[in-house]
């Protein structure tokens, strides 16, 4: 980074007190930001805002002299491919973009820059900020088919008092696949309840006996989904975790095992999935992302009652921007001394 002034755009809905957080973080700030120019929010932490947003023309012309001056951006107006495709193309000199979503790389292979601003920018994602709140998720899907929670349902709708065993969590086997930030969040608070966690990822590293009680590379899956009460998907999308979870690694799991799918929908063979729930193979699936993303109306997915489904929303939190306004406060930091910025991703495997 050059010595001087960096001027840094706030493109995404975000609370006054947390801009004032970023002005403050380093000197040789220049903050653009003005809430009227941008969507508001509809929950807290929506990043892409209302959209039925517009902006009059003066406002439009206003905040397109913003675009244009930007080194920095925290968001993407918008959050769209589209979107992204313009602010690259319209910012001249923008060198650094820190995404608010995990899956920043989707966003930016949408896109479908050119190889020289790929070059010129730099994009950074919001991994590891929403890793709390998955795993919370997680364990709700483990605990809601280990305890039943649709048959609790039904006899309090019936007003039936019976008396029945459940099973526990405690000394369950759980298969966590894909140790990230959101993976080990997982682990940790699965062997917290009992459970013995077996963590799966490309490379085994012994650093990661922090949170699992062991390790296994993904060719290993085959023989270990056979002895798994459940399992997580904790992935991201890439070309090498395209349907990795498949329909023969599905038909191998024990009957009565839990999937929880917290990563991306397109890693795990849906309709081999939806087979095996319709047919009671599986206790039931806690599932916050889907192949096609809206669930389409007519999926089979929406009348199982063996499914627990979210609209990929379990990673919003109520701190959300809290949190990525600290990591990117960091990565400022470190943008003005020149050192490298935390989830840069690979232009490459856009992960």
């Amino acid at each position: 980074m050059s010595p001087g002034r960096t001027t840094v755009l706030i493109a995404t809905p975000v609370e006054e007190d947390l801009v004032q957080r970023i002005r403050d973080s380093v000197p040789g700030l220049e903050v653009l930001h003005d809430a009227a120019l941008l969507p508001p929010a509809r929950y807290p932490s929506d990043h892409a805002g209302d959209p039925a947003f517009r902006r009059d023309p003066d406002a439009q012309q206003r905040f397109g002299g913003w675009v244009e001056r930007a080194q920095v951006t925290l968001g993407v107006p918008g959050e769209t491919p589209e979107a992204l495709r313009e602010l690259v193309s319209r910012a001249a000199g923008l060198r650094w973009v820190q995404g608010t979503a995990a899956g920043m790389g989707q966003l930016v292979r949408a896109a479908a820059l050119s190889a020289a601003d790929l070059d010129r920018v730099t994009f950074t994602s919001s991994v590891g900020v929403h890793a709390t709140q998955l795993a919370e998720w997680a364990i709700l899907g483990l605990l809601a088919f280990t305890k039943d929670l649709s048959r609790l349902q039904r006899d309090k709708a019936a007003r039936r008092w019976d008396h029945y065993a459940v099973r526990e969590l405690a000394g369950q086997r759980l298969l966590v696949v894909g140790l990230g930030h959101i993976g080990r969040e997982v682990a940790r608070c699965a062997r917290a309840l009992g459970m013995r966690v077996t963590g799966v990822r490309r490379t085994p590293d012994e650093r990661d006996l922090e949170w699992v009680d062991r390790t296994a590379p993904t060719a290993d899956l085959a023989d270990l989904v056979r002895q798994a009460d459940a399992v997580v998907l904790a992935l991201p999308a890439t070309v090498e975790t395209q349907g990795l979870f498949t329909a023969d690694l599905i038909d191998a799991l024990p009957e009565r095992a839990v999937l929880v799918n917290v990563g991306r929908g397109s890693t795990i063979d849906e309709p081999a999935l939806v087979a095996a729930l319709r047919e009671g193979r599986l206790s039931g699936a806690a599932l916050d992302v889907t192949e096609t993303e809206p669930l389409p109306a007519d999926s089979p997915l929406w009348d199982l009652e063996n499914v627990l489904l979210s609209p990929h929303t379990a990673a919003l939190s109520t701190r959300e921007n809290e949190r990525i306004t600290e990591l990117f406060c960091d990565n400022l930091r470190r943008f003005q001394k020149g050192e490298p910025l935390r989830n840069e991703v690979d232009t490459a495997l856009f992960y």
